[in-house]
Order: C-alpha cells, then structure tokens, then sequence
C-alpha cells in the first residue's frame, strides 16, 4: 500500500485532497481514485479558460511549432524496419545473380571476397594505390638498344610496374661482403631515378630464394603483394647460380579482369662467392646489381655490347643510352588499381 503523499513510477505524485475539492468532475478510475492526469488535465482546461482569445492563439501556435520540430526529428532518425531486415536478403540474391553471371562476379565479387578465402592467393585489390603516378621518368634520349621481358600476352608490348604504388623491397642479409648492403642501396636509388617509380625498403627479412616464390605471404608480410625479395646466396642454395651466373632478377606479373598485365613482386638473387671476390671493384658489383634490378622492372637481354643489360657484361658499370631509353618506358606504364 501506498500513502496519498507517495509516487508512482513514471506519473508523479497523487493529487491532494484540496485539488480534488477545487476541481468537480474529475475523472476516477475504476478503484475511485482520482488520477494524477486526470487532475492536470483540469487545471490546463481553466487555465485555458482564463486567457484571452489572443493569448490562446499564440499559445496554440507555439504549441503547433513544437509539434513540427518533433516530427521533422522524428523524420531523420534512422529506424529499423522491414527495409533493415531484408537486407541480407538482398545481399544474397545479389551475391547469386553475380555467382551465375561468371563475368560479373569475376569482375565485382571475386576480388572483394578472393582475399579473405582460405590460401587466398592475392591481397584485396587497390591497396596503397594513388590516383596518380608517384614519380616521372626522366626524360631520355630516343635510343634504340633495349628490349622487354616478354609478355604472357601478346597484345601487350610490356609489362611494368604500378607506377601508382611503392615498390616494396627487403633484403635477407645473410652471407653479404663487407659494403653491399651500400651497394643494394646505390643502385635501387638508380634504378628508381632510371624509372620515375618510387621504392621503399621495408628492411631486412628471413625470406630465402625461390623459384616458385608465393607472391602474396600475407602471414609474412601483412595483406598486400609481397616486396621485392633481395638476397645473398650461393648454388648450394640456388641452382640456378652454377657456372659464371653472377646474379638472377624478375617479377611476377598479375591481371584483375579488363585490366593489363602488371608486376607485383620480384627478386634478386646475388651471388656471394663471385661478387665477394669482385668487391675490390665494387663499381663492377654495382653494375651486376644494376643489371638485376634492369630485369625486375622489365628489362630483358639485348645484343648491343655497350648496354649493361648486354648478356654477357664486357665491362659496362653504368646504364647507357638503350638501357636508360627503356627503363624510361617502363617507369611510365598504366596505373592498374584493382589489382
């Protein structure tokens, strides 16, 4: 039980006994208590009662004001609803006509969902890509004496790197002469002022040489296409490097649908003993890392024995004329941000 002077949760306290006096008519509830609204809603009709005509429209105005500003409020907040419970469904349909459209759902669904699958084979698409290239190439003489790395398609003369994005690069130190890391940093430095592209080192990795190496590692390094992958080796580690082979460079190229072919990781892969026992040359060090990084951007062997990337290097430590017209080329390839 509660006393005349109590509340009630959420209507305030009970009318008093001097307020009923003053108010007959009021309206009782079926216990015969008089409610507290019942009694506000009295006073307000003699309140009313009392004002002037023109008091009593300014009060209905102000009244008809606040009625409109709540619903103009009411109007902008978001509500849940039918349209917010089918949404999913929605998605799903969706998500089906693509399926059943090859086209589409290679063009608009996969590269959306393809990263987070299980043993994803590549990032989600666009990651660090600008709205315009990050450097210029130099501008070169027209000098014939390069060649491209060939294209897996043959409609594309060649294949290059983004010229909107970094080049991402690292290096597994182990194994490096005294001075080459000075040297990987010369010559990364040329080869980005040979391009216009820009390249960021990452640091160092524990990465070794591989010639089926995964482009995309996101375990490794994070979800976007792995660095280019710089190490110090030996043909114990890396057939490849048997007889006179100095070194080894490429890139892996990729494709999103209606987009040209583009690189989007590579490697170097030095010999330590050869370069080890070149070091009291180091511009003749340089000039095979030079070469390397020739290949990784684009660059293929040539017949003309004055260009580095000549095949078999007669003693050239410096890019020249064909070389730097190539590399100039390669540095102004298409922008692909889906890839």
């Amino acid at each position: 039980m509660r006393e005349h002077g109590g509340t009630t949760p959420g209507r305030g306290p009970s009318p008093q006994p001097e307020e009923r006096a003053a108010l007959p008519g009021l309206k009782r509830s079926p216990s015969g208590r008089v409610p507290r609204w019942a009694v506000e809603e009295a006073l307000e009709q003699q309140r009313q009662a009392r004002l002037r005509p023109g008091q009593r429209r300014r009060e209905q105005r102000r009244t008809d004001r606040a009625a409109r500003r709540t619903a103009r409020r009411w109007a902008r907040t978001p509500r849940r609803g039918r349209a917010g419970r089918t949404t999913p469904a929605v998605g799903i349909v969706l998500l089906a006509a693509l399926w059943f459209t090859p086209g589409l759902f290679d063009r608009y669904a996969l590269p959306v969902v393809r990263p987070y699958l299980p043993n994803a084979s590549a990032p989600p698409p666009g990651v660090e890509a600008a709205r315009a290239p990050l450097g210029t190439p130099p501008v070169v003489e027209d000098a014939d004496g390069y060649r491209f790395m060939d294209s897996p398609d043959p409609d594309q003369e060649m294949v290059a790197y983004d010229p909107c994005r970094p080049v991402h690069w690292v290096v597994r130190p182990d194994g490096a002469p005294p001075g080459g890391q000075q040297l990987l940093e010369e010559a990364v430095a040329e080869i980005s002022e040979a391009t216009g592209l820009r390249f960021m080192h990452d640091g160092i990795t524990t990465e070794g040489p591989s010639a089926q190496r995964e482009p995309y590692q996101p375990d490794r390094y994070g979800r976007r296409w792995a660095p280019v992958l710089i190490t110090w080796s030996d043909v114990a580690e890396h057939p490849d490097l048997a007889g006179d082979v100095a070194g080894l460079g490429g890139s892996t190229a990729r494709q999103a649908p209606e987009e040209p072919l583009v690189y989007v990781t590579g490697q170097v892969t030095l010999d330590t003993p050869s370069l080890t026992s070149m070091m009291q040359r180091p511009e003749s060090v340089r000039a095979v890392i030079l070469h390397e990084l020739a290949h990784v951007v684009g660059l293929d062997h040539v017949d003309d024995p004055e260009q580095l990337l000549y095949g078999d290097n007669v003693g050239a430590t410096g890019f020249a004329a064909g070389d730097r017209a190539g590399l100039a080329r390669l540095g102004a390839g298409p922008c692909v941000p889906h890839v």
